[in-house]
């Protein structure tokens, strides 16, 4: 198979593992020392697979539906890679409160060995709904500069 099928079918199980909280499957799709950013999703950066899956696995969820859509890949060497990916994803919280978001990840991949893996996810919304009295959160023209050009991951 080829290297981009491969980096697809890690985003996939990347997906996959989060949903069904299978924690040793979501970690091995990270490279140990990856950075992840969270901040344009209204989170924090945190570096290296231990911190991230510790975060990760420690949110209150009941629930998690994550898709991703139209994956951008681009091999930058044999062994690198960039990926933007159109996200969508549907999160029920323990304290009962529900959201519903749409926006990117923009990544970069490292090939270890035979293997492909996750070296930095750069996570932010378009827009999140949240069945409240409160207007759903949209990120407008201003907000996403970021994804602008023909490899924003790369930037």
């Amino acid at each position: 198979m080829d290297d981009v099928e491969e980096i697809k079918k890690l985003k996939a199980r990347y997906f996959r593992s989060l949903d069904a909280k299978d924690w040793e499957l979501y970690a091995s799709v990270f490279a140990e020392d990856c950075v992840v950013d969270l901040r344009g999703a209204g989170g924090e950066l945190y570096e290296g697979r231990p911190a991230f899956v510790a975060y990760a696995s420690g949110l209150p969820l009941v629930q998690s539906v994550h898709q991703g859509h139209m994956p951008e890949i681009d091999l930058t060497s044999p062994t690198t890679a960039t990926g933007v990916w159109a996200l969508e994803d549907y999160n029920l919280w323990e304290d009962g409160t529900q959201n519903h978001g749409w926006g990117h990840y923009l990544e970069t991949y490292e090939k270890i060995g035979e293997r492909w893996a996750i070296k930095t996810m750069k996570l932010s919304y378009l827009r999140i709904e949240q069945p409240t009295d409160k207007p759903a959160m949209i990120a407008g023209v201003a907000n996403t500069g970021h994804l602008r050009g023909a490899r924003p991951a790369a930037a």
